[in-house]
């Protein structure tokens, strides 16, 4: 008869990640996907009932799960990936030549933005400033955002243009700044980072490989449902109340501890499942009625969105707004897909841009509604150029037609809402950052951000720690970043602190 296969070793021994040391400590777990995996495949069930705690935010407190006090004090910010590489400069936010959005370009550089004779702005009349950063008075973008926001809401944004180039059509830009802004202090009651995508960045555009924390990946939020999932524990807290429930379950805990203590390995298993386990058991005692987190039973933002939640980019935009607004997320990115929309007409264009304007508008009509600050970004993967053809249908506007990719008329938005006033600029010229050549092209060597998106996403980090009046912090928070020493980080920062 042939040797017994020894099961402790072999084939039948743990799997590691390779060039990885067996995980002992909690943020080992977490940095190799256990412990969070655990507590989504065994949750409350009687399998992951391990631990002895009878105390549920004692367990919390050892497992370095925070237990929440409130909304943070760091600011909610929405990011927004228009993925195909959208229209933001010229027809939607005004750019200029070097010395702001009003130092006139070319004619022709302005048809190549889709601004046809008659609708430059050279013109006042076509220029609006409702949001402090200037836009075109008929930008679609604009008008979805009024369709949103009450004028009393406009009144407390304030905005700023980057021009910036960007590759075309790809998820490659390292756009979404994300983690960076994670790493600034923004923190969530239930999670960090959320995103309507299930992706590294929760978007479509990948987020800074140096900025990239593993414990931190977004948790996927597209719709009521998934919000409700955040805290669900099925039928317990229905039957039992939030209080009977949390009691049930630490019980279950305490008797299971001799459960873990016969496991292989018995410290490690047993400290990793019974921090999976806590995770469920505080959020049950915060959360007990996990609709406390629809958006679709929020007046408020029924209010905002009558009779449209049934669009899935109206109800993840009100799900992602839901979360981070109230603080049970740090921060949040929206995606929209179809934003490559050189289709022979400018229609479509126009229909997609403002219905991402009234997505936009939302997020700040219901911080604005609440009572919250809100910091929003605006990206895409490149962006759209005209040769002058006009489409007069209805929809088009009259304006030029988008007639083919070009990363060269590239630009990201910046909205800041603070509820006491307009947040006020760090100098005159901050309103934009980088500028365009009378061509209509970016000039790429303006700033460090111009031709390089990675630095982009950290310039945005950068201004969210200046809203905070905590800019000093940036090498600290972004170690390997590419704006240089502090005496330059002005030139990068929009915005005087809010806080």
């Amino acid at each position: 008869m042939g040797k017994k296969k020894d099961i402790r070793s072999g084939g039948n021994t743990p799997y590691f990640h390779q060039s990885h040391a067996r995980p002992l400590s909690r943020r080992e777990f977490l940095g190799q996907g256990f412990i969070g995996g655990l507590g989504l495949a065994l949750g409350p069930s009687l399998l992951g009932l391990f631990g002895n705690s009878t105390d549920a935010y004692a367990a919390a407190a050892e497992c370095g799960i925070a237990v929440p006090t409130g909304m943070s004090s760091r600011i909610p910010f929405m990011a927004f990936d228009l993925a195909g590489g959208a229209n933001i400069a010229g027809s939607n936010v005004l750019v200029g030549k070097q010395g702001g959005q009003l130092d006139a370009l070319d004619a022709a550089g302005y048809v190549k933005l889709g601004l046809p004779t008659g609708m430059h702005p050279t013109d006042s009349a076509q220029v609006n400033s409702e949001l402090g950063v200037l836009f075109h008075a008929d930008s679609a973008l604009l008008r979805g955002i009024k369709d949103k926001a009450a004028a009393a809401t406009l009144a407390g944004v304030n905005g700023a243009v980057f021009c910036a180039r960007s590759n075309d059509d790809t998820q490659n830009n390292p756009h979404n700044p994300m983690y960076g802004i994670a790493k600034a202090g923004a923190a969530g009651a239930l999670v960090t980072l959320v995103g309507t995508r299930s992706s590294v960045s929760g978007g479509n555009s990948v987020a800074p490989a140096s900025q990239i924390d593993a414990t931190l990946q977004p948790t996927k939020v597209a719709t009521a449902s998934d919000t409700r999932g955040l805290v669900d524990t099925g039928k317990l807290a229905t039957l039992l109340g939030s209080d009977g429930s949390v009691r049930v379950m630490q019980a279950i805990e305490s008797i299971s501890a001799a459960k873990g203590s016969k496991l292989s390995e018995a410290e490690i298993v047993k400290t990793m499942l019974n921090c999976a386990y806590s995770g469920t058991t505080e959020k049950v005692q915060q959360y007990g009625n996990p609709d406390v987190l629809n958006p679709t039973l929020d007046t408020d933002i029924t209010t905002i969105f009558p009779n449209q939640l049934g669009d899935g980019d109206f109800i993840k935009t009100a799900a992602i707004m839901k979360l981070v607004v109230n603080g049970f997320a740090g921060a949040g990115t929206v995606q929209f897909g179809g934003y490559d929309y050189h289709t022979g007409n400018r229609s479509a264009g126009e229909l997609k841009d403002f219905k991402a304007g009234q997505a936009i508008g939302a997020a700040l009509q219901y911080a604005a509604v609440l009572g919250k600050p809100l910091m929003i970004y605006v990206f895409s993967d490149g962006a759209v150029s005209s040769n002058g053809k006009i489409d007069a249908s209805t929809d088009g506007r009259g304006k030029g037609v988008w007639t083919s990719d070009n990363g060269t008329c590239a630009a990201a938005l910046m909205l800041v809402y603070s509820p006491t006033a307009r947040p006020r600029l760090l100098s005159a010229a901050a309103q934009q950052i980088g500028y365009y050549r009378a061509n209509g092209s970016i000039e790429t060597s303006a700033t460090a951000v111009s031709n390089n998106v990675q630095q982009l996403a950290e310039a945005v980090v950068l201004n969210y720690l200046a809203l905070h009046n905590d800019q000093g912090r940036f090498a600290q928070v972004l170690p390997t970043q590419g704006l240089g020493p502090s005496s330059g980080w002005d030139q990068y920062i929009a915005f005087q602190s809010i806080v």
